[in-house]
């Protein structure tokens, strides 16, 4: 396996990649596959008699089919997303359709409304195609697995456009509030509400749907209802994150830092970091350049009578890329950044590449929950 290529989750197959990215399928697709081919059956024995054990095979077959349309729906984001230039982590297909994971946000709503509709599009495209081979097929067994693509792929494409958070048609309204209103939070905020209504009306459909005693389809939509609901909810628990964060300045948040060799005795460093009044301490290289930032609690834990022995550098942390900031990264930027690189500081650089202060994450948070 390559070195740089993320393990799969528990639970997760990998089936090959797509533009670069991961597809994997989750094992709860083998059970889906199953309940396909159990509600099938009775219609593949009404065109094809006495098949026996093989109709279930059928109905395994269309599950394959109508997963590769689903794949078809996602990579679509996944390869408009990159033409804009996101990182596309993995497409995962799983019990309720697919996911494709994309690093980073939109900058601006033409992005976010060409990356969302490009599916549904797909969607309705397959199945108009699988539509028109309608017309043509003979009948039998062929015909009714298009049949069925027709029907499940207009219908995908078709619900999907429904204006509310995580569905796609969300992220469309999300991005059309957003280029109305200059205010990506409120686009975001729209449409979570929108998303969190459709999930109500789900649940009631649900409701009404089991007043004859049956069990599965109202058990179906209710487990769809909590996605909505879940995946609205947490859109909105993001929104008021991101709106958060656009009134936080990485400078106004800097712990003045001193600047040390790298193979300063650790003893010296923290003398010069008190007298200096310094909340951290970044280590260079004899020309200056940063890096690394030490570990406040690993200084601690060396013993008093090592400390005067060992390098300051032992107890610090490599500055790996995006653990080195601008100082006027600020908003959304700076979240972006926090996101893709978790880490307990950074250190700030000015214009001229000069350490400025290093931003704690404690500071950060208190910051934005303030």
């Amino acid at each position: 396996m390559p070195a740089d290529r993320p393990p799969v989750p528990r639970g997760m197959f990998r089936i090959g990649r797509i533009a670069g990215s991961d597809v994997l399928v989750s094992s709860t697709w083998f059970l889906i596959a199953g309940l396909i081919a159990v509600v099938m059956a009775p219609r593949v024995d009404q065109v094809q008699p006495n098949l026996g054990g093989w109709k279930y095979v059928v109905g395994i077959a269309f599950a394959i089919a109508l997963y590769l349309a689903v794949l078809l729906h996602e990579a679509s984001h996944a390869l408009m997303a990159r033409r804009f230039g996101f990182t596309v982590q993995s497409i995962t297909l799983h019990f309720l359709g697919g996911a494709t994971a994309i690093e980073g946000e939109s900058r601006r709503p033409r992005q976010e409304f060409w990356i969302a509709v490009v599916g549904p599009v797909t969607s309705i495209l397959v199945g108009a195609a699988a539509l028109a081979l309608w017309f043509v097929t003979p009948d039998g067994l062929l015909l009714l697995v298009i049949e069925g693509l027709a029907g499940a792929n207009l219908m995908i494409g078709v619900l999907n456009l429904v204006p509310g958070l995580p569905l796609d048609g969300g992220r469309v309204l999300k991005a059309a509030v957003w280029a109305a209103t200059g205010r990506v939070h409120t686009g975001t905020a729209v449409a979570a509400w929108s998303g969190r209504g459709v999930a109500v009306l789900v649940a009631l459909w649900a409701l009404w749907a089991s007043r004859d005693g049956s069990f599965l389809n109202p058990l179906v939509l209710l487990v769809v209802a909590l996605f909505l609901w879940t995946g609205a909810s947490q859109a909105l628990a993001v929104a008021g994150i991101s709106r958060q964060f656009d009134r936080v300045v990485a400078r106004d948040l800097a712990r003045r830092a001193l600047t040390v060799p790298d193979d300063l005795p650790l003893a010296e460093a923290m003398r010069q970091a008190r007298e200096a009044g310094a909340g951290s301490i970044v280590t260079t290289t004899a020309a200056g350049a940063p890096v690394g930032v030490v570990d406040e609690t690993a200084a601690r834990a060396v013993p008093g009578d090592r400390a005067p022995w060992v390098a300051v550098s032992t107890v610090a942390r490599t500055l790996e890329p995006g653990l080195t900031l601008p100082v006027s990264i600020a908003g959304s930027e700076l979240l972006e950044t926090v996101r893709s690189t978790p880490a307990s500081e950074y250190v700030l650089l000015d214009d001229a590449g000069r350490v400025y202060g290093v931003l704690a994450a404690a500071d950060l948070i208190r910051a934005v929950r303030r």
